[in-house]
């Protein structure tokens, strides 16, 4: 079986976020989607409009999605690949370059963007 693992907030899901999971599912037999806790958000200076567990439970309801785990820190990949038996580590190409580190331990791939659209777009459009 080959696995497959993302990384994300997943706030406020939108196509582009579906089209990510269903190309990054696409490439093996299982997809771990790794979220980012409320408490990691606070850290990156990021706010999410849902909490972990609705975040959580939307994505366990989408058909590309194996599994959901929480991210609660940046240097916890190396290890979820380790404990996860993940082949491939898949991430947006706006991160293009920034896990290239994991090569050692699985593939690295990272898909294009899907045009036209983003959380921090929404974000502003809702800005009236």
């Amino acid at each position: 079986m080959k696995k497959i693992i993302t990384y994300g907030t997943f706030d406020l899901l939108h196509w582009g976020h579906i089209r990510l999971l269903e190309r990054a599912k696409s490439l093996g037999d299982h997809l771990t989607v790794a979220i980012s806790t409320d408490e990691f958000n606070l850290l990156k200076h990021k706010e999410a409009y849902h909490n972990y567990s609705h975040r959580k439970y939307i994505l366990e309801a989408i058909k590309y999605v194996d599994e959901v785990i929480p991210e609660d820190n940046w240097e916890q990949k190396k290890t979820d690949i380790k404990k996860h038996d993940i082949d491939v580590f898949v991430m947006g190409d706006d991160w293009k370059g920034k896990f290239d580190f994991l090569v050692e331990q699985c593939e690295v791939i990272y898909l294009d963007r899907t045009e036209g659209i983003s959380t921090s777009m929404i974000k502003k459009d809702l800005q009236v």
